[in-house]
């Protein structure tokens, strides 16, 4: 019961600073209703929020951002093509939570499960292409934390391709923002498959969990995250004329809530640097 009611006030709270629409969005907010989170400027990196940005938490599906650097970095050195084919091991059939439903000994291209991957978050689709990158899962996770080590990610930790729950798989926003940052900067045709709100896989339409890519003007990326011991992740990109933000919140109470405060988030980004630039060209 004190759990329960504990959760109602926290929801309550959150609704209560959401930015209310037709207003313009606050110039500052209390702490959002999230574990941790980040606002930064993408093109420069100047940080605009933070909050608990060192936190330690579980990356959950988040860790797929760092399977799909690999993989395009591959794909960028001439190592592979995204036209390739990948068999699936029964190892890849075999693995819980989000899902593209494959049958073993099936074959597909390398960018329909990076679609499945990068859009619904299928846990079966990083199996197969660890395997097929990595030659098997754990030399794949092996390069994982290397390129981790090599990006100053110095709270992270991987144990799987996907996220699913690991007690010693860690990161905390501010290597999320590492990450995230030098991925788009290093792949930016990349957010051609975040932005994708669904596509149709052997029949099955598999959707974005994403939700402001629909609803939130300018937004074209970039992941979600769940486990039970972490909570609802979300790293939003969105880009407005030459402002370019990442809003990072980790942890939210749920779905709903990750996108309210990520969406809080953008709105306070776009007023902050709207008005520098207004201030700029004033000066100028």
């Amino acid at each position: 019961m004190e759990i329960r009611l504990k959760k109602i006030a926290v929801f309550i709270l959150c609704f209560l600073f959401l930015p209310v629409a037709g207003y313009p969005a606050q110039k500052s907010f209390r702490p959002l209703c999230v574990k941790a989170a980040m606002l930064v400027e993408l093109n420069t990196g100047k940080v605009l929020y933070q909050q608990n940005a060192d936190k330690v938490i579980q990356p959950a599906s988040l860790s797929k951002i760092m399977s799909l650097y690999l993989i395009s970095e591959d794909i960028e050195k001439h190592k592979a093509r995204y036209s390739d084919l990948v068999t699936i091991s029964a190892n890849a059939v075999h693995t819980g939570g989000s899902k593209m439903l494959f049958e073993t000994g099936a074959q597909y291209e390398v960018f329909d499960l990076v679609k499945g991957m990068a859009v619904h978050s299928a846990n079966d689709a990083s199996v197969a292409l660890a395997e097929h990158f990595g030659g098997n899962v754990d030399n794949f996770v092996l390069r994982m934390n290397a390129k981790a080590r090599q990006l100053g990610m110095n709270h992270t930790h991987f144990v799987n391709p996907h996220g699913l729950p690991s007690k010693k798989q860690t990161t905390t926003a501010r290597d999320i923002c590492k990450l995230s940052r030098d991925y788009l900067r290093r792949f930016p045709n990349s957010k051609k498959i975040h932005s994708i709100e669904s596509f149709t896989f052997n029949n099955l339409v598999l959707a974005n969990r994403n939700d402001l890519l629909h609803d939130y003007p300018g937004v074209d990326g970039l992941k979600t995250g769940y486990v039970g011991a972490a909570g609802f992740h979300l790293v939003a990109t969105a880009n407005r004329g030459n402002v370019k933000l990442m809003a990072i919140v980790l942890g939210a109470e749920n779905r709903r809530i990750r996108s309210q405060q990520a969406r809080k988030l953008l709105d306070y980004g776009f007023v902050k640097v709207g008005e520098k630039h207004a201030k700029n060209r004033i000066g100028g």
